[in-house]
């Protein structure tokens, strides 16, 4: 009961932090830790501490799962190569930096428990990166490749996180063939159990139209493949990142319109949870981490200023040297004509924030190692990541976007506004052309004479009309239902296929697929 009394008010306490966020225009991440911060002062509040195995396994499956299903795998898959150097390359770097730094910033942590820092930070936020990314237009393939790093670095540093943290609680030496070897097990295997899982989950949605069960299915998915590949002693991370995009790759096809929409808005709803759940309990957790620390550790600010310079340097240095080996990366290759390859460079540079992921990872380390002593420097680690967060959200967060807007480093509205005429045609072109094939016996020539003339008028841009009384007597039939409900999925495997062949971009796929879910969803409603 206490443990529901807790999560119940936390979900409450977000709620009205982010609405006040909304009214001052700041962001909620920041504004719900000053706020956990400030209630966890106040004498009297207890204190609130949360198992790290559950946070773990609560928080990031589905935060990883969303963020994956929803990368356009036509684009990742142009981008794979530079998206895996900037996975591997940039996170290994990164983490072997923080751990550098921190051990001469503040000598009491050792380099193993300083490996666990960089590898909390070295992984970017790919929930709030891809919003945002996709909130400014960025050019599809640069859109592609900071989802796609965001995403797989994650993947990557969790799974040296885990090696880290596996290290640090046996108390085993530290082998570079050892570190390897555990790196790429867990990576190897814990991607061939999520490939797996992926293949199950794409027959189980083909057998049920019921959206219920897909939406449960949608739900259970990524905790059913973390805690099988975690039994399995894998990584759990990586296998929901690959399970989520496997099915990406369908795009949902298999899916009717009105669970792809109850799909996405249950996701929405889980994620705002989640994320201001763990900002806000970090919040109400920092009084307690700051009263546990050391004397030696009270320059911990400094040590945290020095550590995100540290990781947005790193970030440069690493992306523009190997931006300009483009036979070798691809990451500078033009994104657009427009746009120059420095520009985009720049704005991947600076799309580093930090955010829920490692923070949800900070959160899960042990209380304890093997011989029951505590987790080394386990409060200084939170700390530490609380506050690097923090910046990365204050300096990159939210300069990010005017740094877009100033470099010019967005998809021509032109080029958008004429794929999604292409779209709107070719889709009606198809529609049209299937009519008379889906129409059999028992559809009345005057609904097929509607239909036909409600498909003409959408590109048209006209209300739909018939001449007598019986409009609402046809539209509310079952026949009428039927034939409209066909002519959808032909709309829909044509979309995609433009998308699949590269005629139009996935913002166009997405905004055409929504309406046409939208009446879809309709359809289906009046027909209960």
């Amino acid at each position: 009961m206490r443990a529901l009394e807790i999560i119940l008010a936390l979900v409450t306490f977000a709620v009205v932090v982010a609405i006040l966020a909304d009214r001052l225009r700041a962001p909620a991440p920041s504004l719900l830790v000053v706020a956990g911060l400030a209630v966890g002062l106040i004498p009297g509040v207890s204190t609130v501490e949360v198992p790290p195995e559950l946070v773990s396994l609560v928080v990031l499956p589905p935060l990883l799962y969303a963020a994956a299903t929803d990368v356009s795998m036509r684009e990742f898959r142009v981008v794979v190569r530079p998206v895996l150097i900037l996975a591997i390359g940039l996170v290994a770097l990164s983490a072997l930096a923080v751990a550098v730094t921190v051990t001469v910033l503040a000598p009491q942590m050792t380099f193993t428990v300083g490996l666990v820092l960089g590898a909390v930070l070295a992984s970017t936020d790919p929930v709030a990166v891809s919003a945002l990314a996709r909130r400014l237009r960025l050019p599809p393939r640069l859109l592609a490749l900071v989802q796609g790093e965001s995403l797989l670095n994650d993947a990557t540093s969790l799974v040296l996180f885990s090696v880290a943290v596996g290290i640090v609680v046996a108390g085993t030496p530290v082998t570079a063939l050892g570190v390897l070897g555990q790196f790429v097990w867990l990576g190897g295997a814990g991607a061939l159990v999520g490939l797996f899982f992926g293949w199950v989950v794409e027959r189980l949605r083909r057998r049920t139209n019921d959206a219920v069960l897909h939406t449960v299915l949608a739900l259970l998915t990524p905790y059913v493949v973390y805690v099988g590949a975690e039994l399995l002693h894998t990584s759990g991370v990586t296998a929901v990142v690959l399970c989520g995009l496997s099915l990406s790759r369908r795009g949902d096809l298999d899916l009717r319109g009105p669970v792809r929409l109850q799909t996405a808005q249950m996701y929405t709803v889980i994620i705002f949870i989640l994320e201001s759940m763990v900002f806000a309990l970090i919040g109400l957790e920092l009084p307690t981490l700051l009263r546990n620390l050391t004397p030696a550790d009270q320059g911990f600010l400094w040590v945290a200023l020095a550590l995100t310079v540290v990781l947005i340097l790193t970030r440069v240095l690493w992306i523009f040297p190997t931006g300009y080996l483009r036979r070798f990366s691809g990451i500078g290759e033009r994104v657009t004509e427009s746009v120059s390859p420095w520009r985009s460079l720049l704005v991947l540079s600076w799309a580093g924030t930090r955010g829920v992921v490692p923070l949800a990872a900070a959160l899960s380390i042990p209380l304890v190692t093997d011989d029951g002593s505590p987790f080394p420097n386990r409060d200084l680690i939170l700390v530490l990541a609380v506050s690097c967060i923090i910046l990365t959200l204050l300096v990159q967060g939210l300069t990010l976007a005017p740094l877009v807007k100033r470099l010019k480093v967005r998809t021509d509205m032109a080029q958008l506004d004429e794929e999604k005429s292409l779209a709107l045609q070719a889709t009606t072109t198809a529609a049209l052309a299937s009519i008379d094939d889906l129409a059999d016996e028992d559809i009345p020539e005057s609904v097929v004479t509607r239909v036909r003339r409600e498909i003409e008028a959408r590109v048209q841009r006209l209300h739909p009309s018939v001449d007598d009384d019986s409009a609402d007597e046809l539209t509310s039939g079952d026949a009428y239902r039927r034939l409209r409900l066909a002519i959808l999925v032909v709309e829909a495997e044509q979309l995609a296929s433009l998308h699949e062949d590269g005629r139009i971009g996935e913002s166009v796929r997405r905004e055409v697929q929504r309406s046409l879910d939208l009446e879809e969803a309709a359809l289906r409603g009046g027909s209960r």
